[in-house]
């Protein structure tokens, strides 16, 4: 069954710095992971209101399967993403395994 990795970047600190961080190396180095076969990075919404989002960025990472996904997350490359999503997400970060089950 095919699974996505879901990176939800909760509201950062300094949107500046993180916005700087992303566009310097997180989305390439999500890219490099092996197995990957679709990428997809996303930008919340503001509300109209101006209040906070849930949420302020995504990254999905798509697998042909869930042990693909599960053996691309012990990788040299994962050892490199990881822990720049970690010093990256100030506000927060949680990471989800899914079970595609529609596209």
């Amino acid at each position: 069954m095919p699974t996505k990795i879901t990176v939800i970047y909760d509201n950062p600190n300094d949107a500046a710095a993180f916005e700087a961080g992303y566009a310097e190396g997180q989305v390439a180095l999500a890219k490099a992971l092996p197995g990957l076969v679709s990428f997809e990075s996303s930008k919340v919404w503001p509300k109209e209101d101006g209040s906070p989002t849930p949420a302020y960025r995504m990254i999905d990472l798509y697998f042909p399967a869930y042990d693909t996904a599960g053996a691309a997350v012990s990788t040299a490359e994962a050892a490199a993403l990881f822990p720049s999503i970690f010093g990256l997400a100030t506000g927060g970060v949680p990471i989800l395994f899914s079970d595609v089950e529609e596209s």
